[in-house]
């Protein structure tokens, strides 16, 4: 577990102004975005986080985690106003190994950790597998992606940017055994796309 400082709230920005509904709200599009992966969640409606957080990364959190869900942060949001916004509104605990973490927030533009340090969840506990919030320049514009499995009629495509050009085949072979693996939510500005860990990617090109 990180060891948390006294938070300063002098310049704290706003969460959900009104936090049941606008919450359930937030909580319904992503979750349809869960239920049908590749499908664009618009998530404009959600509070406006601090620097380092985009729009949808910071909904994700504000809407799915809490105290009771510790929370690995990318190395550029340590000590950040971006930090204080999330122990503040979500109560939720850090943690420094990635392990550990049921939620993490990484910058695609950083550098990336591992996918494999993180908890991919094990036979009786599953659903325990950590939830990556990923934030990208754009979901559009980057390499094809043919998505499959599950919530998917035929075939979905995505081209989202700023993803190393090994990331996939890294995620692939964590998810190669069905059950574990990590489940991803990738954010760029307000928009959100969600991929479990059961759907099947296949990159097809630029």
């Amino acid at each position: 577990m990180a060891t948390q400082t006294a938070l300063d709230l002098s310049q704290l920005l706003p969460g959900f102004a009104d936090p049941t509904r606008e919450s359930q709200a937030a909580f319904r599009a992503i979750m349809n975005a869960t239920a049908r992966p590749g499908l664009v969640a618009d998530l404009a409606a959600a509070p406006t986080p601090p620097a380092g957080l985009n729009r949808a990364a910071g909904a994700a959190a504000l809407t799915l985690v809490d105290q009771d869900t510790p929370l690995w942060l990318d190395p550029g949001l340590h000590g950040s106003a971006a930090e204080t916004w999330l122990r503040f509104h979500c109560s939720c605990p850090l943690v420094t190994a990635q392990v550990d973490a049921n939620f993490a927030i990484i910058d695609a533009g950083s550098d990336m950790p591992a996918l494999a340090e993180f908890n991919q969840g094990d036979a009786r506990y599953p659903d325990q597998a950590a939830t990556l919030i990923i934030m990208l320049p754009a979901l559009a514009g980057g390499p094809t992606l043919e998505l499959r499995g599950p919530g998917i009629a035929d075939v979905t495509r995505i081209a989202p940017q700023g993803l190393s050009p090994g990331f996939w085949a890294e995620r692939a072979e964590l998810v190669a055994h069905f059950q574990y693996g990590i489940d991803l939510k990738l954010c760029a500005g307000d928009q959100l796309v969600s991929i479990p860990r059961t759907t099947r990617i296949i990159t097809t090109g630029a």
